[in-house]
């Protein structure tokens, strides 16, 4: 059988499984690790703040001299994004270099097997053999998830909060303990708004015997640094939620002893997180309750009550909740349609908005005179971008 394209290869796959197997890729992996050599590896696990930390590490690594790369998930407008190296999303050939070796290496039963989550994580440990660190964010899990095949230096628990429960757990005592159950070595823990996470933590410390590096200890350690860091993301207008981000990110690289200056925070780009597309549109990927929570406050800090909310959300996700949240912040809704079966009905949508008592239309263009928001996952992010893409100058 002729070897296709990795684009073509990876079209077929499906990206959401009801049920995985979660030794597939385990299998695979045994298969592949004798051909490939793997870089200092940083793995980064929790609910929100994955993306955004992972691209301060490897942003402030590769400014500092390092070849670095970081793998993420899911993309906004093209897969390229998943996959970081020096500085720049992979390009199409470059994808299919790692394509054609990791295909040839497994056979055609065996990559045909693999989820796309797990092909292309196990694409991106051969795109980044050659570099000196990877920086690997998990999917939606932890210890079973397919970053987690590989060993790594050092994790990063990001904030741990209630979401996907169907594969997780229905508490945040089983969410963490799923999450950090992940960890091989030395481990450093965001500041996090569930108290239950500290003390899993503590408990996944003792268990694996390895140690802890909590992040609400960095203003008491390091208060110059501190203060120089907080400054610097508030001349970047960043959010308190992407300066907490910086401290966890920063703690890292301190852990892991490797140089970098904070000057260079300047030259991250952070693409979709709290971010200012337009000067009266903000496009954030939050979907989740914890993520609402973030983003309020955000808006508080600047002192925004009648933003326009440009909303969807998947059927797995509390959006009552999480509209209640933004209810006292936002002048009305715009429901954004995205193209998705995971998406929640729109009838239901539209109850929850009128038993909240928030006002509601469908989302057509933009207004120059009014303040917009939009926010609810990928999906209306993307749809959003694809709607405005003639005004905006990404690529």
């Amino acid at each position: 059988m002729k070897r296709s394209s990795f684009s073509q290869f990876i079209e077929d796959k499906p990206l959401y499984y009801k049920e995985i197997d979660h030794n597939r890729v385990y299998r695979a992996y045994r298969v592949l690790k004798p051909h490939i050599r793997q870089p200092l590896t940083t793995h980064i696990v929790g609910t929100n703040g994955k993306g955004s930390t992972g691209r301060i590490v490897s942003t402030l690594l590769h400014h500092a001299g390092k070849r670095v790369g970081h793998f993420s998930s899911p993309h906004i407008l093209k897969f390229n994004e998943r996959i970081w190296i020096e500085g720049e999303d992979i390009s199409d050939e470059a994808l299919d270099v790692a394509h054609s070796k990791l295909y040839t290496i497994l056979g055609e039963e065996m990559s045909s097997a693999l989820s796309y989550f797990e092909y292309t994580t196990l694409l991106a440990f051969v795109a980044m053999e050659e570099l000196d660190v990877m920086v690997l964010e998990a999917g939606l899990g932890g210890e079973f998830d397919a970053t987690n095949v590989c060993s790594k230096t050092l994790s990063i628990i990001t904030p741990i909060g209630l979401d996907h429960q169907d594969f997780l757990g229905e508490t945040i005592k089983e969410i963490a303990t799923t999450k950090m159950n992940s960890i091989d070595n030395n481990f450093v823990l965001a500041l996090q708004d569930e108290v239950k996470v500290y003390d899993i933590a503590k408990k996944i410390e003792k268990q694996k015997g390895v140690e802890q590096y909590d992040v609400k200890q960095f203003k008491s350690d390091y208060l110059d640094e501190y203060r120089e860091i907080k400054r610097v993301t508030k001349e970047l207008g960043w959010s308190e939620y992407l300066f907490e981000n910086t401290l966890t990110a920063i703690s890292a690289l301190k852990v892991l002893n490797l140089s970098y200056s904070i000057e260079d925070l300047k030259k991250v780009k952070l693409f979709g997180r709290f971010y200012r597309l337009f000067s009266n549109v903000t496009i954030d990927v939050g979907h989740n309750l914890l993520a609402s929570k973030a983003i309020t406050k955000a808006l508080k800090e600047q002192n925004k009550s009648q933003v326009i909310l440009v909303y969807n959300a998947l059927n797995d996700k509390d959006y009552i909740k999480i509209l209640k949240e933004f209810k006292p912040y936002i002048k009305h809704v715009e429901i954004i349609e995205i193209d998705t079966p995971r998406a929640v009905e729109l009838r239901e949508l539209e109850s929850g908005l009128k038993e909240l008592d928030i006002a509601y239309t469908f989302f057509n263009r933009i207004d120059k005179n009014e303040e917009y928001l939009v926010f609810g996952s990928f999906y209306v992010v993307e749809t959003f971008l694809n709607k405005n893409r003639q005004n905006i100058n990404i690529y």
